[in-house]
């Protein structure tokens, strides 16, 4: 099968965007030009001067199957994704059963191979169960795919877990991926510990509680030699340590989600339970430096943390309702509209951000658009305004704070192994 996409424009290292049509036979990128005669092609697809990138790359993403199948499964968190211009995602294991063994782990990929639409890579757990003190065997998890470890949702309390959970992940060359939260700093906070919170009547979240567990990790993976990767940053004392940490030589990566790059938590209007995710939206000094954290390389990449949830449970008050926030479908144009079209960031630090940076720091073979690569591209238009409509979500979760908003930069297309898996207006 020989595909030509025509019409299109790509960035180039100077940020410029320049014309260019790519070449696609049997899921390889074949040739990266201007011109093809058409009639070499059995598919041609006009990007009527859109934006041509690599796939978008997620590695922080929420599936829920096997166990909670109500708020997502692989199929619609896929398919959520690929609308979002995804075509590689790493999915958390906080999943019922926790796959915990070779075994389980096996099961989840036979679920993924059945009916992922993008690629999927599956994280295994730091601990049995993720809340035990019992480590899992991280060689016999790497065999059985996982290309990373971590108990998303739930900090490592016990710094000898987190010693020896780092040993073996180094030993294994295995990124250990942490959740940082102590829970002896939480006292039963829902929301940052900010004037909101005083207002609402809420208990918060303490910043220290984040960083605490990040400024204990730090020191560890050094001790160790893990590559140690820090989900969602939202603190500024976070990004303050982290900073030091890899001035110290220690390797330490992090992520952003988009959520806490645009929104603060005087920004939520009442206790409604759309506006609760884990970590919280903090105050505006943390929201700045999460940016300058970007910009400077203290944090490496975006991630999502696509969280979903069923409609009955969100809505509630902040006490009830679970942390989480879908994200999937609208991460890149949410950036693109607020940060690149503003000035804040360029359009070739936005998709670097999504695309090679996150591959690049787990070795994936994604995030990249050259000759010889497999063709996992994205388009988007970005023109044309649309408004984010949750009844129009593929994912199963509607939670977000952002319906109703307007952005540029919508997907028109996403291919893997140069097919089609989203076509706006085909789907």
């Amino acid at each position: 099968m020989k595909t030509l996409i025509k019409n299109g424009k790509i960035i180039k290292k100077d940020n410029h965007c320049v014309p260019a049509a790519i070449w696609i036979e049997d899921g390889i990128i074949r040739g990266i030009g201007t011109e093809f005669p058409e009639t070499d092609f059995d598919e041609v697809i006009d990007a009527k001067e859109q934006l041509i990138t690599p796939g978008l790359v997620d590695v922080h993403v929420h599936f829920r199957e096997p166990g909670f199948e109500y708020k997502e499964t692989i199929e619609t968190g896929s398919m959520a994704a690929a609308r979002g211009g995804f075509t590689t995602v790493c999915a958390m294991p906080n999943l019922d059963p926790v796959p915990d063994t070779p075994e389980k782990l096996a099961a989840v990929y036979e679920k993924i191979n059945a009916d992922a639409s993008i690629n999927v890579l599956q994280y295994a757990p730091i601990t049995e169960n993720l809340r035990s003190e019992t480590l899992t065997d991280a060689a016999g998890m790497k065999a059985a795919g996982a290309f990373a470890l971590t108990n998303d949702g739930v900090g490592v309390q016990t710094a000898g877990t987190m010693y020896l959970a780092m040993k073996q992940a180094a030993e294994n060359d295995l990124a250990l991926v942490a959740h940082t939260e102590d829970d002896s700093l939480l006292f039963g906070g829902v929301m940052h510990a900010g004037k909101k919170a005083e207002e609402l009547g809420l208990p918060g979240i303490l910043s220290v509680t984040e960083a605490s567990q990040i400024a204990r990790d730090v020191l560890l993976a050094e001790a160790t030699g893990a590559h140690y990767h820090v989900c969602h940053v939202s603190t500024k004392e976070s990004v303050r340590v982290i900073r030091d940490a890899k001035k110290a030589g220690i390797h330490v990566t992090a992520e952003v989600s988009p959520h806490h790059l645009l929104l603060i938590d005087e920004d939520i209007p009442a206790d409604e339970g759309f506006w609760k995710m884990n970590p919280p939206l903090r105050g505006q000094e943390d929201r700045e430096a999460l940016i300058e954290g970007l910009l400077d390389g203290t944090i490496d990449c975006i991630a999502t943390d696509h969280a979903p949830h069923g409609y009955e449970e969100k809505m509630q008050s902040f006490l009830k309702a679970p942390f989480g926030i879908v994200g999937s479908e609208y991460a890149f144009q949410l950036l693109y509209t607020h940060f690149v079209k503003t000035g804040r960031f360029t359009l070739q630090q936005l998709v670097d951000w999504m695309t090679v940076k996150p591959a690049s720091l787990f070795g994936l073979s994604a995030g990249t658009m050259m000759v010889g690569d497999k063709a996992d591209l994205a388009i988007f238009d970005l023109e044309s305004a649309y408004n984010v409509d949750p009844k129009q979500f593929l994912s199963k979760g509607v939670n977000t704070p952002f319906g109703g908003w307007t952005l540029y930069g919508d997907t028109s297309y996403t291919f893997v192994n140069g097919k089609t898996v989203w076509q706006k207006g085909g789907q």
